[in-house]
């Protein structure tokens, strides 16, 4: 039997919907907006040191900004509105911890932030105070706790972790990526852990003490091997008087110290003055806890440890610096 068979003709709804199917697809794939996922990350940092490290993990899938100016001194900084709204507009702040930032809780309530805070020391092991109950900065601010904890390269370890979970939290899309950043980065750390010791390799134990203008290097002290005195009231932003640096040759003299140093200050008129009177004791600068070198250039966390290092190096009879 024969049977004619028609040709199948599709409906005009069947039609229509094919036609809207394959002029859909070409808008879509050829489509430049960007996605949310692909929007850099804004985050706030408290101050230069931790904006560097955000970058060095978060790339250029993050937007930061350092709250306190890259020169600028972290605990005397006063925030103001153009700081108010930085963090307002951030989606992650990231904070150094250990009472470093006193000025950060006024600060989150003003802004009104009420997004995640990422503490970068969490999980360290803080420093015991002095004797005297407190560890004091240059301007005789009190810390419960040392907070100058970047000072050891392992803590550091530490701080990119935690950064980096903060990042993750914020933008899961970008996870793989920040984790990626994060193990060259520890990888560059270590490799700066290990240069700092080959510096100072050479410095004999009987010259390893220095006298420092600000009480922020006691983690660097007790990681490679130096013993750092800072007396208290010692302050390098005024004409230092007579009387304090009479005391300050004795307290060199008295303690056998070989090296004398402020931290990363415009004024030098203190080291020029103690570097003269004790004529044998050698001088000059450590960076603490601002990012810039000299004549301002910017510098970053890693370069910051190396300076560090080949200062002191050189100062107390070590390896030059290379």
């Amino acid at each position: 039997m024969n049977v004619s068979r028609k040709p199948f003709i599709p409906g005009v709804a069947v039609v229509l919907w094919l036609v809207l199917l394959c002029t859909a697809l070409p808008v879509r794939a050829s489509s430049s907006a960007p996605s949310a996922a692909e929007a850099p990350v804004r985050v706030a940092a408290s101050f230069a040191l931790l904006a560097d490290l955000v970058r060095q993990v978060g790339g250029g899938r993050v937007a930061v900004e350092s709250l306190v100016p890259a020169d600028a001194d972290a605990h005397v900084f006063r925030p103001g509105p153009g700081t108010v709204r930085t963090l307002a507009q951030a989606q992650l702040f990231v904070v150094n911890g250990l009472d470093f930032e006193g000025w950060m809780t006024r600060l989150v309530r003003s802004s009104g932030y009420k997004g995640p805070v990422v503490v970068a020391s969490q999980g360290i092991k803080p420093l015991q105070t002095r004797a005297d109950g407190h560890r004091h900065d240059r301007h005789g601010h009190h810390h419960a706790v040392d907070p100058h904890a970047w000072q050891d390269v392992a803590n550091v370890q530490h701080y990119v972790a935690n950064i980096t979970e903060g990042l993750c939290q914020v933008a899961p899309a970008s996870c793989a990526a920040f984790r990626d950043n994060a193990r060259r980065y520890r990888q560059t750390l270590d490799d700066v852990d290990r240069e700092i010791r080959r510096l100072l390799a050479a410095v004999p134990p009987e010259r390893r003490r220095v006298l420092t203008s600000h009480d922020a290097f006691a983690y660097f002290g007790q990681a490679y091997g130096i013993t750092f005195i800072a007396p208290v009231g010692i302050s390098t932003e005024a004409e230092p008087s007579a009387a304090t640096v009479a005391r300050l040759i004795r307290e060199i003299r008295a303690r056998n110290v070989h090296a004398f140093f402020v931290d990363n200050l415009k004024d030098t008129r203190l080291v020029d003055r103690i570097t003269a009177e004790t004529g044998g004791v050698r001088s000059g600068r450590l960076y603490a806890d601002t990012l810039t070198g000299p004549d301002s250039e910017p510098i970053d966390y890693t370069a910051m440890m190396l300076s560090n290092a080949r200062a002191l190096a050189r100062a107390l009879g070590g390896e030059a610096a290379r």
